[in-house]
């Protein structure tokens, strides 16, 4: 039952049909792992904890660096040089009390990886990098963890939801193969990022948990949100499941 503070802290969202009393509950027994703290990983961690998403799992090895804070808004100045996932707690701490924040500062691989995908009913990506996309989407499927993937450079943005509790949901891999890098592989610090746009993507993944874990609207599965900033355009692109791919036909097999 929730107590008064909680009634008053949620209560414009527990107005809301699609969630009321039983949707927030369910907000409240969630635990998520977020992979990142950086432009992605602000916005998702902030919204979710302002929602009331019970325990946050926070992973990033990295520490603030000045040139983050044009974009990455869970940071300020006096974070430079602080674990990432350290200056993500206080602040979400300070947001909402009520959350409980499991700071990992690590590069998640192997079976730290699998420990922490374990652990929690939802994942959200928002690192940076093929690798990383690539082994959260394996760990995920391998342990049957719904995914919110997002990525954002330059001007352009993407988002999609991967389910590997519904049978027909593609992964990650369907979508982009097995290879080893991104077409370019290239980095915000190679190539630029505006602020505004991680802000968006990020936002959008926080949405797509909410949806997921308190059980109302249709995720974004089998379904890639195509962003594009310069002109202010959305397109959507379906995404079918790869009877071939090396991840998720495998597990369906098994």
């Amino acid at each position: 039952m929730l107590e008064d503070d909680s009634l008053l802290r949620y209560s414009r969202q527990i107005l809301l049909p699609q969630i009321d009393i039983a949707g927030q509950q369910r907000l409240l027994n969630s635990r998520v792992l977020i992979v990142g703290l950086g432009g992605l990983g602000a916005p998702v961690a902030l919204y979710l904890a302002a929602a009331g998403v019970g325990e946050l799992l926070l992973a990033d090895h990295d520490r603030v660096d000045l040139t983050n804070l044009q974009r990455q808004i869970i940071h300020h100045s006096q974070s430079v040089g602080q674990l990432k996932v350290d200056s993500a707690a206080e602040r979400l701490q300070a947001l909402n009390p009520q959350v409980r924040c499991r700071p990992l500062p690590q590069a998640l691989t192997g079976e730290a990886l699998r420990d922490a995908v374990a652990a929690v009913d939802l994942v959200l990506d928002c690192s940076d990098n093929f690798a990383t996309r690539q082994a959260v989407n394996a760990a995920c499927f391998a342990l049957g963890r719904p995914l919110v993937s997002g990525a954002a450079i330059r001007l352009e943005g993407q988002l999609s939801v991967f389910d590997p509790r519904d049978a027909a949901s593609p992964c990650y891999q369907c979508l982009y193969g097995a290879g080893e890098a991104e077409e370019g592989a290239l980095s915000c610090s190679e190539a630029g990022v505006l602020g505004p746009l991680v802000g968006l993507v990020g936002s959008l993944q926080a949405l797509e948990a909410l949806k997921l874990l308190a059980g109302f609207g249709t995720p974004m599965m089998g379904r890639l949100l195509l962003i594009d900033a310069l002109d202010s355009r959305f397109r959507e692109m379906r995404v079918r499941r790869d009877p071939a791919c090396g991840c998720c036909a495998t597990r369906a097999k098994a």
